[in-house]
């Protein structure tokens, strides 16, 4: 039986020379879709539809529920094309097509085969970020690093590359993002900065998988795809050999920067927005340096793979603050009364940033977490050389107290004020709806020497509720990012490791680590809530079909927060430090995976 694709992806994915992103613009225009892991091509999460809303969320009830098969950390969702839903899962990452017409029937089920040795690689969970539509093809970034490109309508293999250099972990690269599709290529990242793993961001043709462009996060210019004179950094040329010179002989080859996160893409300016994570090791005095590129917010021609601009936000990481997080695409946003197109970042390391998207000025940068406690400020004067730069205090310098020395009260943790759970934007209110970690920590980074394909992190960790905190370690809050401070902010037991989701029915859902799905109204006030099966880290998604508005997430406990639960760690250090921070978690919630879908039953 042929898969029923939506009449418009049908016909626009057949026109002669149509390109990818046309037809996802225009699929991603009509709310009853929902065609990318992050809604639209802006990162905003935002949905039109408004069946479901503020006066009737209350009566939202389970419509049907589907299960994955697989017991590790379900991140991303669904998407929703037309008649068809497409479901992914961790580990080995499964892929169901679901035909929304006939019960969630399987129309079909892809399931690789990939070498059991990726899964000690991966640093924090065995999850995946989701699968991208484009020109009729379902794309798939596996654990091992092969991208594949599946036929949307039969499950077959279309094409498929490897995009690390193996397949078998033997050199600790992994893939965990969600890929993008842009014009005729589809992009992706690369996991495996506990592993040494040099950061770089690919393109490939949606046609044949051929590769077209690649970016690294450190190395040479031309590696890089930088050109010295018109690249900037805050307003100014990087000027030549930028990465190189800011790290200690070799040591950028191994240096991370990795790019695992979310990526955005603003069709008029043609530019992709993405951020690099950590630089390896977490013992920073073995990388002197700004360890440029690593922990910068990137802008690059989508075509072509050339840096526009860049900022680093964390120079000489001593805190593993990755700066992978989404890049939120807003035109129009008035800071300090001038309408500018921007760009908003909330960062892993405590601070969230507006920036001019078209040239990237930086306009605000202010703590979206009062406790954020290693830097005090990030210097706007454009006049001083600490200009861009956060004013790190010294208690909390872990390069300053030394190798084997345990700097204690570090806030945020290093899994961030907000991890790559994405935060979501309504244009109503103009406010950022963001879930965030209220974790803290202690930190003893130690020298640590590189073998391929074994952990090189450098450091022992210790996480544990940030402090007057009675023992919450999550909030919910708004956002205003032309003013760069908290509306409101509603605490949770647990960190908040779900992707949120706002919608002109006036309300927002997310998920919480106990497995919770929550709506709440645009002040904080909660609606409604309803424990699914397992701990929600996946991104609450919606989508209409046959008249009625449906809201789906998935449960599954794992990533970061729940390593413990999902890798069976007990240890309190195990996880990079998260496993005693959460080993409360599993008072409330268990192993699981889950994709459950709510609706609004008729009067």
């Amino acid at each position: 039986m042929a898969v029923a694709l939506a009449a418009t992806a049908l016909s626009l994915s057949q026109a002669a020379g149509a390109l990818a992103n046309d037809e996802l613009q225009s699929m991603a225009a009509d709310a009853k879709n929902w065609v990318m892991q992050t809604g639209d091509y802006a990162n905003t999460r935002y949905s039109k539809l408004n069946k479901i809303n503020k006066d009737n969320v209350k009566n939202l009830q389970v419509a049907w529920t589907f299960s994955t098969g697989v017991l590790r950390g379900h991140e991303g969702g669904p998407l929703i094309i037309g008649d068809v839903m497409y479901v992914h899962a961790p580990f080995p990452n499964t892929v169901y097509a679901l035909d929304l017409n006939n019960d969630g029937k399987i129309l079909w089920k892809y399931e690789p085969k990939q070498d059991a040795n990726v899964i000690p690689i991966m640093c924090c969970d065995t999850v995946n970020r989701g699968v991208a539509y484009g020109d009729g093809k379902i794309f798939l970034y596996q654990a091992d690093t092969t991208l594949v490109a599946l036929d949307a309508k039969t499950g077959e293999v279309a094409w498929s590359v490897k995009n690390g250099s193996t397949v078998d972990g033997s050199t600790g690269e992994s893939g965990t993002s969600a890929p993008m599709v842009v014009k005729d290529k589809v992009i992706v990242g690369i996991s495996g900065g506990e592993f040494g793993v040099r950061g770089h961001l690919t393109a490939y043709d949606v046609k044949d998988g051929k590769q077209v462009w690649r970016a690294y996060s450190m190395g040479s210019d031309e590696e890089m795809l930088v050109d010295p004179q018109k690249t900037t950094h805050l307003g100014k040329p990087v000027g030549e050999d930028s990465s190189r010179k800011t790290w200690e002989g070799d040591q950028w080859k191994i240096g991370g920067g990795t790019t695992w996160g979310w990526y955005s893409y603003d069709p008029k300016l043609n530019l992709i927005y993405y951020g690099t994570g950590n630089p390896s090791t977490w013992n920073p005095s073995q990388r002197p340096g700004d360890n440029r590129w690593s922990m910068t917010i990137m802008a690059r021609d989508a075509d072509t793979g050339m840096a526009k601009w860049f900022y680093q936000m964390t120079p000489h990481d001593e805190w593993d603050y990755d700066g992978v997080n989404e890049m939120i695409l807003v035109d129009g946003l008035e800071v300090e009364g001038q309408p500018r197109d921007v760009l908003v970042h909330f960062d892993r390391n405590g601070f969230a940033y507006t920036m001019d998207r078209a040239t990237g000025e930086l306009l605000v940068a202010k703590k979206y977490d009062p406790v954020v406690n290693w830097a005090t400020e990030v210097v706007m004067d454009k006049n001083s050389d600490q200009y861009g730069r956060p004013q790190v205090v010294d208690k909390y310098s872990t390069a300053k107290n030394g190798e084997d020395v345990n700097t204690t009260g570090i806030c945020p943790a290093a899994l961030g004020t907000k991890d790559q759970q994405p935060a979501t934007y309504s244009p109503k209110t103009k406010l950022f709806y963001v879930p965030t970690n209220h974790v803290c920590m202690d930190y003893e980074p130690y020298r640590v020497s590189y073998t391929a394909g074994q952990p090189y992190v450098g450091a022992t960790l210790s996480m544990y509720p940030a402090p007057n905190s009675h023992g919450g370690m999550g909030n919910f809050i708004a956002w205003d990012a032309a003013k760069g401070e908290i509306v409101w902010s509603k605490p949770e037991q647990f960190s908040v490791w779900s992707g949120a989701l706002a919608t002109d029915g006036d309300i927002v859902f997310y998920g919480t680590l106990e497995g919770y799905l929550k709506a709440v109204d645009k002040d904080g006030n909660e609606l409604y809530k309803f424990k699914t099966p397992s701990g929600i880290i996946g991104n609450v998604t919606t989508y209409e079909h046959n008249g009625k508005q449906y809201v789906a997430v998935l449960s599954g406990v794992g990533g970061w927060a729940g390593i413990g639960l999902a890798a069976g760690l007990t240890k309190s250090t195990e996880g990079l430090g998260a496993v005693g921070g959460y080993a409360g978690l599993s008072d409330y919630t268990a192993l699981g995976g889950q994709l459950t879908v709510f609706t609004v039953p008729d009067q």
